[in-house]
């Protein structure tokens, strides 16, 4: 078979890595240079000694309804390289600048995960730098089935996925969103299963939906379908504001690109924060930073140097808890989720997104039941610390009420959980099986570490 340049440069640097990491010295941490992150758990840039993954970033080859994708592929060039081919990724995380490798062994959400489940579900194939230089290619039928199925949740402490064969599905040039309001959680809640059952609304076809609480009495589900034409196009790349005309439209047409990309633009809502929404800003805030890695790059910026909590110090203002999480919890008792997040927490607006496992079989390390239909709810604010109240107490609030409504949580930002909860929840057995054949020289923090201890 003859192999095209990018194959033949993909391999090159598949050896090239292998090599670095391979002369990296013992005992030192092995981290990645990537130049973006979509991770809360904020540290210190890598060093010098970083491995050089750049190589990895671009898409091999398309063939038919499947590519070939470096691990470490943003999906804004991921669907750059697919759309001119009609084609999309199965499902398509919200912001520009998660790679395909980081959607796999992290996990990835967005409109279609209704029916495409999640990004791992629509990968063929993986090969997979192990922490001591190996690549091995994993499938869900060969001999390293079992690092397939246990890859998803990994966050890189069994290794990073170099190359990726993954599905794709057809695309028509436009999406027609309709914005559906309701006035209590329950009804939304029962929408949403009548929704995703038949995969329509009132006898017209859904292909994407996700929704917005804006109050205990204000929700919003957001129902997209593929069309051919569109009557007109709305643009929420500049001074428009996607969020806020769910409120003010009943209908509404985007392009394919603009339609995954809608939340990018303002990082769902959070731009606010940033000033970046103000009229006056807006005019003179230059539309190519008007993207999530810019404002991420701001906030960390106020992470490492601690600006805002000084600035509150300053005004006398009590100090603030970053509450950014996403939790997933069975349909049947999100509405009691909202009802505990109104009263107690009361952040708004709170992005919701149905997802159903597509395989049968589950996935370990994030053992969501197959066949049950599950609401992701995302929430990335801060909340003010009352009298004797000690950053965390929001996080593991919330933590506690996601366990007890049998739902879990996403591991990309903070985590409160002590050692024997968490190991129950993201099924340490499996994980310890997996480390010690995958990393039997502990060459990587094991998961706890990474993403509780953020080691």
């Amino acid at each position: 078979m003859t192999r095209s340049p990018a194959r033949i440069s993909h391999e090159h640097a598949v050896d090239a890595l292998r090599a670095q990491l391979v002369a990296h010295p013992a005992g030192a941490p092995i981290r990645l240079a990537k130049p973006t992150s979509n991770l809360f758990r904020f540290r210190e840039p890598p060093g010098r000694e970083a491995l050089d993954v750049s190589a990895f970033a671009g898409v091999i080859e398309i063939d038919g309804t499947t590519a070939d994708v470096g691990g470490m592929t943003t999906y804004e060039d991921l669907v750059d390289a697919t759309l001119p081919h009609g084609l999309i990724p199965h499902v398509v995380p919200q912001l520009k600048t998660i790679t395909l490798g980081g959607a796999v062994a992290g996990l990835g959400i967005e409109s279609t995960s209704f029916r495409n489940g999640m990004p791992h579900e629509s990968v063929l194939e993986m090969d997979i730098l192990t922490p001591d230089g190996d690549v091995v290619t994993a499938t869900p039928d060969n001999e390293h089935a079992d690092l397939f199925r246990g890859f998803p949740n990994s966050y890189g402490t069994l290794g990073y996925a170099l190359r990726l064969r993954i599905e794709l599905e057809r695309v028509t040039p436009f999406v027609r969103l309709r914005h559906v309001r309701f006035t209590d959680a329950a009804a939304c809640a029962r929408a949403i299963e009548e929704i995703c059952a038949a995969g329509g609304y009132r006898d017209e076809p859904v292909d994407f939906l996700d929704g917005v609480m804006f109050g205990s009495t204000e929700l919003y589900l957001t129902l997209g379908r593929y069309v051919d034409s569109a009557p007109s196009l709305s643009d929420y790349t500049g001074q428009r504001i996607f969020y806020r005309s769910i409120r003010d439209r009943v209908t509404d047409h985007l392009t394919i690109r603009d339609y995954l990309w809608r939340w990018d633009t303002d990082w769902f809502w959070c731009s606010q924060a940033l000033g970046a929404q103000h009229p006056l800003v807006r005019r003179v805030w230059p539309r190519r930073y008007l993207r999530s890695d810019v404002y991420r790059r701001i906030v960390a910026l106020d992470r490492r140097h601690d600006l805002s909590g000084r600035v509150y110090k300053l005004l006398g203002k009590p100090a603030r808890e970053p509450v950014i999480q996403d939790v997933e919890i069975p349909v049947e008792r999100i509405a009691d989720f909202l009802r505990f997040f109104a009263d107690e927490i009361r952040i708004s607006p709170v992005w919701l997104c149905p997802l159903k496992l597509r395989e049968q079989t589950g996935w370990p390390l994030y053992p969501m039941k197959p066949g049950r239909l599950y609401v992701n709810a995302g929430f990335w604010a801060t909340v003010p610390l009352g009298p004797g109240e000690e950053d965390g107490t929001y996080n593991r609030l919330i933590e506690n009420k996601v366990t007890e409504l049998g739902g879990h949580k996403s591991l990309y930002s903070t985590s409160y959980f002590d050692e024997e909860e968490f190991w129950l929840a993201y099924d340490g057995e499996t994980y310890r099986k997996l480390k010690s054949t995958y990393d039997p020289n502990g060459r990587l923090p094991d998961l706890y570490s990474k993403v509780v201890r953020n080691r």
